[in-house]
Protein backbone atom coordinates (compact mmCIF):
# COMPACT_ATOMS: atom_id res chain seq x y z
CA UNK A 1 0.00 0.00 0.00
CA UNK A 2 1.16 3.05 -0.63
CA UNK A 3 0.80 6.01 1.68
CA UNK A 4 0.23 9.45 0.05
CA UNK A 5 0.98 11.80 2.99
CA UNK A 6 1.31 10.94 6.44
CA UNK A 7 2.40 12.85 9.77
CA UNK A 8 3.23 10.76 13.11
CA UNK A 9 2.84 13.39 15.98
CA UNK A 10 3.62 12.12 19.42
CA UNK A 11 2.64 13.66 22.72
CA UNK A 12 3.71 13.44 26.18
CA UNK A 13 0.11 12.66 27.72
CA UNK A 14 -3.39 12.80 26.39
CA UNK A 15 -4.14 15.68 27.95
CA UNK A 16 -2.16 17.81 25.55
CA UNK A 17 -2.43 15.45 22.19
CA UNK A 18 -6.52 16.63 23.26
CA UNK A 19 -5.62 20.32 23.33
CA UNK A 20 -3.32 20.33 20.21
CA UNK A 21 -5.81 18.35 18.18
CA UNK A 22 -8.60 21.07 19.90
CA UNK A 23 -6.52 23.88 18.41
CA UNK A 24 -6.24 22.67 14.79
CA UNK A 25 -10.04 21.54 14.96
CA UNK A 26 -11.04 25.43 16.07
CA UNK A 27 -8.87 27.27 13.12
CA UNK A 28 -10.15 24.65 10.59
CA UNK A 29 -12.64 27.78 9.17
CA UNK A 30 -10.69 30.07 6.73
CA UNK A 31 -10.14 33.53 7.93
CA UNK A 32 -13.30 35.62 6.86
CA UNK A 33 -14.76 32.96 4.91
CA UNK A 34 -18.13 32.27 5.95
CA UNK A 35 -17.62 28.31 4.22
CA UNK A 36 -19.03 25.12 6.57
CA UNK A 37 -16.54 22.94 8.04
CA UNK A 38 -17.97 19.47 8.13
CA UNK A 39 -16.17 17.01 10.25
CA UNK A 40 -16.90 12.93 10.94
CA UNK A 41 -16.71 12.04 14.70
CA UNK A 42 -16.03 8.81 16.02
CA UNK A 43 -17.04 7.22 19.54
CA UNK A 44 -15.19 5.80 22.12
CA UNK A 45 -13.11 6.42 25.09
CA UNK A 46 -10.30 8.40 23.57
CA UNK A 47 -12.14 11.72 21.93
CA UNK A 48 -13.67 12.30 25.22
CA UNK A 49 -10.77 14.38 26.84
CA UNK A 50 -10.90 16.23 22.79
CA UNK A 51 -14.32 16.95 23.93
CA UNK A 52 -14.05 18.19 27.27
CA UNK A 53 -10.57 20.24 25.89
CA UNK A 54 -13.28 22.12 23.45
CA UNK A 55 -15.92 22.45 25.75
CA UNK A 56 -13.75 23.83 28.41
CA UNK A 57 -10.64 25.70 26.39
CA UNK A 58 -12.14 26.59 22.91
CA UNK A 59 -15.92 26.97 23.40
CA UNK A 60 -15.26 31.19 23.02
CA UNK A 61 -12.23 30.82 20.55
CA UNK A 62 -14.30 28.77 17.48
CA UNK A 63 -16.72 29.66 15.32
CA UNK A 64 -19.48 27.02 16.01
CA UNK A 65 -22.03 28.02 13.75
CA UNK A 66 -19.56 27.23 10.56
CA UNK A 67 -19.43 23.48 11.83
CA UNK A 68 -21.38 20.51 10.77
CA UNK A 69 -20.93 17.43 12.52
CA UNK A 70 -20.98 13.84 11.25
CA UNK A 71 -20.66 10.33 13.10
CA UNK A 72 -18.57 7.78 11.74
CA UNK A 73 -20.21 5.22 12.86
CA UNK A 74 -23.24 4.34 15.32
CA UNK A 75 -24.44 1.64 17.62
CA UNK A 76 -28.02 0.74 17.29
CA UNK A 77 -29.46 1.97 20.79
CA UNK A 78 -31.69 4.45 21.91
CA UNK A 79 -30.47 7.84 22.28
CA UNK A 80 -30.73 7.79 26.40
CA UNK A 81 -28.03 4.37 25.96
CA UNK A 82 -25.06 5.38 27.19
CA UNK A 83 -23.18 3.33 24.64
CA UNK A 84 -24.82 6.10 22.32
CA UNK A 85 -22.21 7.75 20.57
CA UNK A 86 -24.61 10.48 19.54
CA UNK A 87 -25.30 10.98 23.06
CA UNK A 88 -22.28 10.51 24.54
CA UNK A 89 -20.75 13.42 22.90
CA UNK A 90 -23.87 15.48 22.97
CA UNK A 91 -23.25 15.31 27.24
CA UNK A 92 -19.67 16.12 26.59
CA UNK A 93 -19.82 18.98 24.28
CA UNK A 94 -22.75 19.54 22.15
CA UNK A 95 -24.57 20.95 25.13
CA UNK A 96 -21.66 22.72 26.07
CA UNK A 97 -21.42 24.90 23.19
CA UNK A 98 -23.47 27.02 20.80
CA UNK A 99 -23.62 24.52 17.49
CA UNK A 100 -26.75 25.08 16.13
CA UNK A 101 -29.03 22.32 16.35
CA UNK A 102 -29.56 21.72 12.60
CA UNK A 103 -25.46 21.50 12.17
CA UNK A 104 -25.84 18.46 14.38
CA UNK A 105 -26.49 15.27 12.04
CA UNK A 106 -26.87 12.07 13.81
CA UNK A 107 -27.28 8.80 13.09
CA UNK A 108 -30.92 7.54 14.67
CA UNK A 109 -29.14 4.47 16.45
CA UNK A 110 -33.19 3.33 17.23
CA UNK A 111 -34.17 3.22 13.96
CA UNK A 112 -34.42 0.56 11.75
CA UNK A 113 -30.66 -0.18 10.64
CA UNK A 114 -30.89 -0.95 7.00
CA UNK A 115 -33.31 2.13 6.72
CA UNK A 116 -31.55 4.37 8.36
CA UNK A 117 -28.02 3.54 6.42
CA UNK A 118 -29.97 4.37 3.58
CA UNK A 119 -31.59 7.48 5.04
CA UNK A 120 -27.78 8.81 6.60
CA UNK A 121 -26.22 8.24 3.20
CA UNK A 122 -28.61 10.58 1.33
CA UNK A 123 -27.87 13.05 4.17
CA UNK A 124 -24.71 13.30 3.95
CA UNK A 125 -24.38 13.06 0.12
CA UNK A 126 -27.30 16.29 0.15
CA UNK A 127 -25.05 18.57 2.28
CA UNK A 128 -21.25 17.89 1.38
CA UNK A 129 -19.51 18.53 -1.61
CA UNK A 130 -18.89 15.19 -3.79
CA UNK A 131 -15.47 13.81 -5.53
CA UNK A 132 -16.36 11.48 -8.45
CA UNK A 133 -19.93 11.07 -6.78
CA UNK A 134 -18.37 10.59 -3.35
CA UNK A 135 -18.64 12.59 0.00
CA UNK A 136 -15.53 14.49 1.03
CA UNK A 137 -15.23 15.31 4.61
CA UNK A 138 -13.01 17.95 5.45
CA UNK A 139 -11.91 15.97 8.67
CA UNK A 140 -12.43 12.92 9.86
CA UNK A 141 -11.80 11.65 13.02
CA UNK A 142 -10.96 8.22 14.23
CA UNK A 143 -9.84 6.21 17.06
CA UNK A 144 -8.49 3.02 16.83
CA UNK A 145 -9.61 -0.34 18.72
CA UNK A 146 -7.33 -2.90 20.11
CA UNK A 147 -7.98 -4.78 17.53
CA UNK A 148 -7.28 -2.69 15.02
CA UNK A 149 -10.74 -1.45 13.84
CA UNK A 150 -11.40 2.39 12.48
CA UNK A 151 -15.32 3.45 12.71
CA UNK A 152 -17.20 -0.05 12.54
CA UNK A 153 -14.83 -1.49 10.53
CA UNK A 154 -13.84 -4.89 12.13
CA UNK A 155 -11.07 -7.24 11.20
CA UNK A 156 -12.13 -10.01 9.15
CA UNK A 157 -14.56 -7.69 7.14
CA UNK A 158 -12.05 -5.83 5.19
CA UNK A 159 -14.27 -5.83 2.42
CA UNK A 160 -16.02 -3.14 3.76
CA UNK A 161 -12.61 -0.96 3.09
CA UNK A 162 -14.06 -0.76 -0.56
CA UNK A 163 -17.30 -1.06 -0.07
CA UNK A 164 -19.61 0.92 -3.13
CA UNK A 165 -22.12 2.24 -0.42
CA UNK A 166 -21.37 5.06 1.68
CA UNK A 167 -22.90 3.17 4.90
CA UNK A 168 -23.15 -0.24 5.66
CA UNK A 169 -24.97 -2.25 8.68
CA UNK A 170 -22.74 -4.22 10.46
CA UNK A 171 -22.60 -7.04 13.56
CA UNK A 172 -19.97 -6.60 16.24
CA UNK A 173 -17.70 -9.72 16.32
CA UNK A 174 -18.02 -10.13 19.99
CA UNK A 175 -21.21 -9.01 21.06
CA UNK A 176 -23.32 -9.23 17.64
CA UNK A 177 -24.34 -5.38 18.59
CA UNK A 178 -25.73 -3.84 15.21
CA UNK A 179 -24.30 -0.36 13.90
CA UNK A 180 -24.04 1.69 11.41
CA UNK A 181 -21.07 2.65 9.91
CA UNK A 182 -19.19 5.19 7.04
CA UNK A 183 -17.56 2.71 4.94
CA UNK A 184 -13.78 3.16 4.19
CA UNK A 185 -13.74 4.66 0.61
CA UNK A 186 -16.25 7.76 2.38
CA UNK A 187 -13.36 7.95 4.71
CA UNK A 188 -10.54 7.92 2.73
CA UNK A 189 -12.31 10.89 0.74
CA UNK A 190 -11.26 13.18 3.42
CA UNK A 191 -8.99 16.18 3.15
CA UNK A 192 -7.93 15.55 6.22
CA UNK A 193 -8.08 12.52 8.63
CA UNK A 194 -6.76 12.05 12.75
CA UNK A 195 -6.26 8.65 14.33
CA UNK A 196 -6.15 9.47 17.67
CA UNK A 197 -4.54 6.54 19.62
CA UNK A 198 -3.54 6.79 23.58
CA UNK A 199 -2.45 4.20 25.99
CA UNK A 200 0.07 1.13 26.15
CA UNK A 201 -2.51 -1.11 25.95
CA UNK A 202 -2.22 -0.30 21.50
CA UNK A 203 1.20 0.24 21.24
CA UNK A 204 1.36 -3.57 19.73
CA UNK A 205 -0.79 -2.63 17.06
CA UNK A 206 0.70 0.87 16.12
CA UNK A 207 4.30 -0.70 15.71
CA UNK A 208 2.85 -3.60 12.88
CA UNK A 209 1.01 -0.46 11.61
CA UNK A 210 3.73 1.94 11.18
CA UNK A 211 6.68 -1.15 10.37
CA UNK A 212 4.28 -2.56 7.68
CA UNK A 213 4.42 -5.43 9.40
CA UNK A 214 2.73 -8.74 7.66
CA UNK A 215 0.12 -8.86 10.46
CA UNK A 216 -0.58 -5.33 10.02
CA UNK A 217 -2.77 -5.97 6.45
CA UNK A 218 -5.40 -7.88 8.41
CA UNK A 219 -6.22 -4.44 10.41
CA UNK A 220 -8.57 -1.99 8.87
CA UNK A 221 -6.64 1.07 10.37
CA UNK A 222 -3.79 0.03 7.97
CA UNK A 223 -5.70 0.63 5.11
CA UNK A 224 -6.98 4.48 6.04
CA UNK A 225 -5.27 6.08 3.10
CA UNK A 226 -6.75 8.98 1.70
CA UNK A 227 -7.06 9.70 -1.90
CA UNK A 228 -5.81 13.30 -1.76
CA UNK A 229 -5.65 14.35 1.56
CA UNK A 230 -3.84 14.12 4.57
CA UNK A 231 -3.79 11.65 7.17
CA UNK A 232 -2.29 12.40 11.08
CA UNK A 233 -1.35 9.81 13.72
CA UNK A 234 -1.81 11.72 17.23
CA UNK A 235 -0.59 9.15 19.45
CA UNK A 236 0.62 9.38 23.01
CA UNK A 237 3.91 8.42 24.14
CA UNK A 238 2.46 4.73 25.55
CA UNK A 239 0.49 4.15 22.18
CA UNK A 240 4.06 5.26 20.83
CA UNK A 241 6.02 3.31 22.55
CA UNK A 242 6.91 0.14 20.31
CA UNK A 243 7.33 1.98 17.15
Amino acid sequence: MVQRDIEVRIFDTPDKLAETLAGMIARLPKDGKKVPVHIALSGGKTPEVLFETLACKFREKTEWDLFHFWWCDERCVDLESPESNFGEASRQLFSKVPVPAPHLHRIAGEAHPEEEAERYSREIKQHLPLHNQWPVFDLVLLGMGDDGHIASLFPGHLDLMNSPRICEVVSHPQTGQKRITLTGRVINQAHRIVIMVTGETKSHRISEIMNNRKTAHQLPAYYVNPVKGKLEWYLDVKAASLI
